[in-house]
């Protein structure tokens, strides 16, 4: 566990947060964001259109590993005799900090300090300046520091959260050489035929005399530091680590590109890294921070930990996106091998709004991503024989990687959920003239997809689906995918539409791209409009689909905690004949989608469904305690939000050894901004509704919406909006239009007390 919350990264590299020593070790891993090997899904019954090819980020070669010799006895932690030690990371200096005293068997007292980092400004570059000092007496120091190269993965099966494990040979070394200090390993992957330069170099600072020898071979390399230390004198390695991936270009070529990663940082020197690593993060917490304090008479603990515990989860979201260009977020950011390394729906939905909010430049570097895998969602719907695209549900190369279809590809939605995305960040950054190709294939998917039932009065129903909800499969008229798929159709009419007459020239390139018929447009209007919602007039509740309230209520009382969560218990035949859920279904739909419900049908709506939820996906408690906020249930909106802010870090799945749980992290962030601050962005439409809560004495944070920047500042029963930069904005106030310009840049309102 420990070894995923000491993780660091980058987006684009994550070092697991192993010991230097390479031991002990759960699971060692080095990944690099898209680096993966491709291996044959076997069915046993296969069926056309079935995904073919499984797709598992590599673990790639560890180039952190440092090992430490005193007297010829190596140190090492579990036997060691330890006088004190202490390991930090530091969130607002992007390292992690060991500070060890150890005790020989001969009595010598041995300081061993080390300060790790993932370069947020180079992507490529990771660093580790290891410091040891024998302090009451002389003695032989021999510093190892290896390369090793991992040939085949550990098999982990028996979770399906868990990753596949490449058994056998996964990595082919292409290139390996030994110069001076530096040392250089290049392989490709076996299948996928993916090319990886690893190399490391280093700069040794001491007093006390040393030599030093180099051995390199295909798939390890180290540098021998024997060292005669004196007493108290401190001997320093700083290892700089370089990482470069291709498809496309030659090892060789990446071995040049890592010799240019580490010339820079030895000319800049650690100091250098350390400080931009800082003024990333002084940047990051300036755009993302959220200040709360609890009141000291309902917290059960103490403020600093609880502003530490969101900031945890703050400090993750920023290491698994903030340089992951030409890529997606995978489920478990770099911190694990957990789901394959795969890219969901979790960027889009959980990620994605605190991108937009704080981070929009990457928030756009996500959806080019998803535009670059649109030929691919193109052949895909055609393998299901279907117009448009529909993009996978998960995987790293834009090839459907799902090899059950039932919980994979049947969640159409994941066409919709883009397209929300996509939606939102158009409507808050102002960049209006973006991927509009996507808007048409999806469209185009929908239309297809679903038909005009008799049975039901000529509504537009799309059957054979999956919602969110994956304890519910393949069924008719998902509610969440109907109200989706009808905003998806609704938005690319009206967006489409626009262009045509605002920028006929890129609208006939557009035409020229898909082929685009105007009738199109009209027939994706008329399916919205169309669009069948499911309601059931008797409890006054949205059925989760067509046959749900048909099914018996799973036996929950009777259900012990060991068994949960069921997938890991029951054949997924047990589990769909019941009503039960595994996420929020219905109740993110609420969310997303809350300007089409009335306050009463979520109050409904939640009240029903919550008691069927069993919270065995990460992802659903966070939009609980939205919609817990938003409906007046304030006791179980704390509860739930809690359990989102503690889920990685109290290991409220059991999973965490395998990765944090990135989505859950984003959703921490919308539990504050979303729930306790009630900000909703209805097609573009800025509005607050506080809640007034005694055991929340203050809440700040900041918002970028349309090259402004406003300042959200909560304290018991007032609010205060301060636009800090840009011109003039509006938004609304429990329903009170505020307009905050230059001249007037702060309104200050009352939250009212009003109780469900």
């Amino acid at each position: 566990m420990r070894e995923t919350l000491f993780s660091l990264g980058n987006g684009y590299l994550g070092l697991r947060g192993n010991f230097e020593e390479g031991a002990p070790v759960h699971h060692n891993g080095t990944f690099i964001n898209g680096f993966y090997e491709t291996w044959p899904i076997l069915y046993g019954e296969e069926a056309y259109g079935f995904a073919k090819m499984g797709q598992t980020i590599v673990n790639v070669t560890d180039a952190k590993i440092i090992k430490l010799y005193v007297d010829d006895e190596p140190f090492y932690l579990p036997a060691a005799d330890l006088q004190s030690f202490e390991r930090v990371v530091d969130f607002r200096g992007g390292t992690l900090t060991r500070e060890v005293l150890w005790k020989t068997p001969a009595g010598k007292l041995v300081s061993i300090k080390s300060t790790r980092l993932v370069s947020l400004e180079y992507r490529h570059l990771a660093a580790v300046a290891y410091e040891v000092t024998v302090l009451n007496a002389r003695a032989p120091v021999v510093i190892s520091s290896e390369m090793a190269t991992p040939l085949a993965d550990e098999d982990r099966a028996g979770d399906p959260r868990r990753a596949h494990g490449l058994r056998g040979q996964v990595l082919e070394s292409q290139v390996h050489y030994a110069q001076e200090q530096r040392l250089m390993l290049s392989h490709t992957t076996i299948n996928s035929r993916m090319a990886l330069a690893c190399a490391t170099d280093h700069v040794i600072t001491t007093e006390c005399p040393y030599t030093f020898k180099i051995k390199c071979s295909r798939n390890a390399a180290k540098v021998l530091y024997n060292v005669d230390a004196q007493p108290g004198k401190p001997i320093t390695i700083t290892k700089y680590m370089a990482y470069h991936k291709s498809r496309t270009q030659p090892p060789e070529e990446l071995c040049e590109r890592a010799e240019w990663t580490l010339d820079r940082a030895l000319e800049h020197g650690f100091e250098v890294l350390l400080a931009s690593q800082r003024e990333y993060l002084d940047d990051f917490w300036q755009r993302s921070d959220i200040q709360v304090i609890i009141n000291p008479e309902h917290a059960r603990h103490h403020n600093k930990e609880i502003q530490q515990w969101i900031r945890f989860n703050l400090f993750h979201l920023c290491q698994a996106t903030a340089r992951a260009e030409n890529a997606g977020i995978p489920a478990k950011g770099l911190t694990g091998q957990g789901y394959e390394g795969h890219y969901f729906w979790d960027a889009e939905i959980y990620i994605m709004p605190f991108l937009i909010y704080t981070q929009p430049h990457i928030a756009r570097n996500l959806l080019e991503h998803r535009y670059g895998m649109l030929d691919k969602a193109r052949r895909r719907a055609a393998e299901l024989n279907e117009q448009g695209a529909l993009f996978p549900w998960r995987t790293i190369n834009g090839e459907e990687a799902s090899a059950y279809y039932a919980a994979g590809t049947a969640q159409y939605h994941i066409n919709a959920d883009i397209v929300h995305a996509l939606k939102k960040y158009t409507e808050i950054t102002g960049d209006e003239d973006f991927l509009n190709e996507m808007l048409v294939e999806t469209a185009r998917l929908w239309r297809d997809l679903g038909f005009y039932s008799e049975r039901k009065k000529g509504q537009f129903c799309i059957n054979g689906v999956t919602g969110p909800d994956e304890y519910n499969t393949v069924v008719n008229n998902n509610t969440f995918t109907n109200l989706m798929a009808r905003e998806n159709l609704w938005f690319a009419a009206h967006t489409i539409r626009k262009l045509r007459e605002e920028k006929p020239e890129h609208f006939v390139e557009l035409l020229d791209k898909t082929n685009l018929q105007p009738d199109e447009i009209e027939e994706w209007q008329a399916a919205a409009d169309k669009m069948y919602i499911p309601y059931d007039q008797q409890t006054g509740i949205h059925p989760q689909d067509d046959s749900f309230l048909e099914k018996e209520v799973w036996d929950f009382e009777h259900t012990p905690p060991d068994k949960y969560p069921l997938l890991l218990h029951y054949h997924p035949l047990v589990i769909y004949r019941y009503r039960v859920v595994k996420q929020a279904d219905i109740v993110l739909a609420m969310f997303l989608l809350g300007d089409k419900f009335s306050l009463e049908q979520k109050r409904r709506n939640f009240d029903f469904y919550d008691p069927l939820t069993t919270g065995d996906s990460s992802l659903s408690v966070g939009i609980q305690s939205i919609l817990a906020f938003e409906v007046g249930h304030h006791q179980k909106a704390g509860e739930y939000a809690r359990y989102a802010v503690l889920m990685d870090l109290y290991d409220v799945g059991g999973n965490v050894a395998d990765g944090c749980h990135i989505a859950s992290m984003g959703a921490v962030w919308m539990i504050l901004v979303n729930g306790f601050a009630g900000m909703r962005d209805y097609n573009g439409r800025l509005s607050f509704h506080p809640q007034r809560l005694e055991v929340l004495q203050q809440l700040r944070f900041s918002l970028r919406v349309r090259g402004r920047v406003l300042e959200v500042d909560i304290r018991e029963d007032q609010v205060t909006y301060i636009l800090k930069e840009g011109e003039d904005l509006s938004l609304y106030h429990v329903g009170e239009e505020i307009r905050l310009t230059w001249k007037d840049p702060k309104a200050v309102r009352q939250i009212p007390n009003l109780k469900a």
